[in-house]
């Protein structure tokens, strides 16, 4: 903890965030205020209310949210999730004014609508009354929008950046809840539980890979503990389907129930994941949960096409600060994922589009010193794109064929500039080194105190010197598990996932007892209640 920066004064809150210690006051977000306002006249007036969400876990988790918080104090509110392929990322005009049509006075559009200036705009022309809910980037002019609360627009001055757009829409239901406090519409009905919903905020703030700080940590934190009671029907039965047994964690969240939420948007039927999060009929739950359990595994073998085609473009020679790669007719519910691949494969950021009928869909992942929200928007201010926007770490585009080339030498500029004209370079941060007898149970327990872990709070990660490799297979159909022992003595269980063809994998399956240092995690693995530790290995190298 000290040389992650945590000081006495801060330790307490670090290791028991609580939302009393760390949640600000929702009015400190610019245009909150005016939010709260509209959406209290739309409560009080019985007015028709629409919500606009997005696709993946971040736009689900927040919509119902939403949902679940007006159907509580009022009516339940019309969900919107626009189809990945038809419709693309974000609020459109046609459904905009469809919804106003079938009578939506109010539209909360949530996870998207920060750069939306001509659907919000033909919203405007329309009569209809739109709230933009977002975290993503935002240039200094903003969408017609009775309110746009967004804590990365220029002028917001709340310090809460890092939040994603369920902390957001979180906030958001905070000061509503209160302003209908102050206009006296709780004094004949019951105050809703808010707390009892940051389960969907955790999940939210996890798969959306915002750091895991400040109040994202308290979010994380207190919402496991609610989804461990499995008062979400959906969550449960998602749970239940994927295996999930055990109290979840953080990684649970991020790679058990999120990538099965996010397959309905990917592969699937847009709305399948807000679906699951939204319902209480158990039966229901239980079939939208085993259909996204089938899709997330049709993802998985899409997903891999994909990247076999993205590999074979990249071939062996250096990608460039950018690693950009198009295909036609590549799926566009993966192309993010394999985005994420790449960039882990390579540790620069990573682009891939999709081009079909001469239109390419993108998406991006980036890494620490990259902002490639900044660089797409530059893009699309340079004329480069049809439209785009993102956050530091993430970005979608949509570019036409002709302009493929143009746009991969200005990202690549744009990044050599972001990066003071050094390459990125592949690195491992390590906390600290341990023997192989020195893996015990009981630093597992210590070390997991420090969670949850994910971006902006690690996993710690160390380096366990002079190990000699004294059994290893595969299992799954990519995973090299190996048995460890050390120069003194000892044995630790070990793992390296999706590595079989890789050079990490071919070094451990040959190793044959010659010493190797490993880098990587360390975990509890509990079996047939027993517990042991496990090793989750991430890099090694022979001794010098």
């Amino acid at each position: 903890m000290a040389a992650r920066g945590i000081t006495l004064e801060t330790v307490d809150d670090f290791l028991t965030p609580t939302l009393r210690g760390l949640m600000p006051n929702p009015s400190t977000l610019t245009d909150m205020d005016k939010a709260a306002a509209r959406l209290v006249r739309a409560v009080v007036g019985d007015e028709s209310v629409a919500v606009f969400g997005d696709y993946d876990v971040d736009g689900a988790t927040s919509a119902a949210l939403l949902y679940r918080y007006l159907s509580a104090v009022s009516k339940p509110p019309r969900l919107y999730i626009p189809d990945r392929i038809t419709e693309g990322y974000g609020p459109n005009a046609p459904a905009l004014l469809r919804l106003h049509q079938e009578g939506a006075r109010l539209v909360v559009t949530v996870d998207c609508g920060a750069t939306a200036y001509q659907p919000l705009a033909a919203a405007a022309a329309a009569g209809l009354d739109v709230i933009v809910l977002d975290h993503h980037a935002t240039e200094a002019e903003l969408p017609q929008a009775t309110a746009v609360v967004n804590p990365n627009r220029i002028d917001d001055r709340s310090g809460q950046g890092t939040l994603c757009a369920a902390g957001v829409t979180f906030l958001t239901v905070v000061a509503l809840n209160r302003a209908l406090r102050q206009a006296g519409w709780f004094r004949e009905r019951p105050e809703p539980d808010l707390l009892g919903w940051l389960d969907l905020v955790a999940l939210g703030t996890v798969c959306d890979v915002v750091p895991l700080i400040g109040l994202n940590r308290a979010f994380v934190a207190q919402g496991l503990k609610v989804m461990a009671r499995r008062a979400n029907v959906g969550l449960t039965a998602l749970s239940d389907v994927a295996g999930l047994n055990t109290p979840p964690e953080a990684y649970h969240a991020g790679f058990v129930l999120g990538p099965r939420v996010n397959a309905g948007g990917r592969v699937g039927t847009a709305d399948l994941g807000t679906r699951l999060l939204t319902t209480e009929n158990p039966s229901e739950a239980q079939g939208l949960a085993r259909r996204l359990d089938d899709l997330n595994s049709e993802r998985r073998q899409i997903e891999v096409t994909v990247l076999d085609a993205a590999l074979a473009q990249i071939g062996d020679g250096d990608p460039g600060d950018v690693v950009f790669v198009a295909g036609t007719d590549w799926h566009a519910g993966v192309i993010g994922i394999v985005a994420s691949r790449l960039m882990e494969r390579y540790r620069r950021p990573a682009c891939v589009v999709s081009l079909t009928d001469g239109v390419g869909k993108g998406s991006g992942r980036s890494v620490r010193g990259v902002d490639l929200g900044a660089a797409v928007i530059a893009a699309r201010q340079a004329g480069l794109l049809v439209s785009g926007g993102g956050h530091r770490m993430a970005a979608g585009f949509t570019v036409t064929s002709e302009r493929i080339g143009d746009l991969r030498t200005f990202l690549r500029r744009r990044v050599a500039d972001q990066l003071g004209g050094q390459a990125p370079e592949a690195s491992l941060e390590l906390d600290g080194a341990v023997a192989v007898q020195g893996a015990t149970p009981a630093l597992a327990e210590t070390l997991a105190r420090l969670g949850p872990f994910g971006s902006g709070n690690a996993e710690p990660r160390f380096a366990v010197i002079d190990a000699r490799v004294v059994h290893a297979d595969v299992v799954g159909s990519a995973h090299v598990r190996c048995i460890l022992t050390g120069s003194e003595g000892g044995r630790l269980k070990a793992i390296a996932f999706r590595s079989v063809d890789s050079d990490l994998g071919r070094m451990l399956l040959t190793a044959r007892s010659r010493p190797l240092h490993l880098a990587g995690t360390l975990r509890l693995d509990t079996w047939n209640g027993s517990t042991a530790v496990q090793l989750v290995i991430q890099d090694a190298a022979w001794p010098n």
